[in-house]
């Protein structure tokens, strides 16, 4: 396993569209899913994209079975690989919360969010995956998907007043588990 640099936002492989994976169960996609877990976890990440290791797939993880120091108040979301993802909205509602994210280190942003989703796609053996989430576990696939069609946080940001480093609007957070 391997972990890799996490590219930061300003990074123009980061605004790429992600292609889809066009063959599941092969060495390469498990490497690329180990690799991804041990940078998310390394970073302390609540989930990471292929895009943000510089791999231009449509291959996402997030949760745990731990809570996440970054998020120490946040419910747990289940550990998972998803590939080729496709997310529907379920009804109108949308929150707004904090965000974070690996690439844009040290700053935070109130992002709104549909509140229920639903997302599908295939784990790394071409099992399909098909479930509905909401609240922090919807925020944070949609983040994530965010990444394959080369969006960051910010560009979500509607109120920038609700934007800054970690360090100052949330002093407990230690902004070095932000980087």
């Amino acid at each position: 396993m391997t972990i890799h640099s996490i590219l930061k936002m300003g990074d123009p492989r980061l605004l790429r569209i992600a292609q889809p994976v066009q063959k599941f169960d092969t060495p390469e996609l498990h490497q690329l899913i180990r690799d991804m877990l041990e940078t998310m976890r390394a970073a302390q990440g609540a989930g990471l994209a292929a895009p943000q290791i510089g791999v231009d797939l449509q291959v996402v993880i997030f949760g745990s079975n731990e809570p996440n120091r970054r998020y120490p108040d946040r419910p747990l979301v289940p550990p998972t690989v998803l590939v080729n993802p496709v997310i529907t909205p379920l009804g109108e509602d949308e929150e707004e919360d904090w965000e974070g994210c690996l690439s844009v280190p040290g700053l935070r942003g109130k992002v709104p969010r549909w509140l229920h989703i639903r997302y599908s796609g295939f784990d790394a053996h071409g099992s399909p995956i098909d479930r509905v989430a909401e609240g922090f576990h919807a925020r944070v696939v949609q983040h994530e998907c965010d990444h394959l069609m080369g969006k960051l946080y910010p560009m979500r940001v509607r109120d920038f007043s609700q934007f800054g480093f970690t360090e100052i609007l949330f002093p407990g957070v230690d902004a070095p588990q932000d980087d």
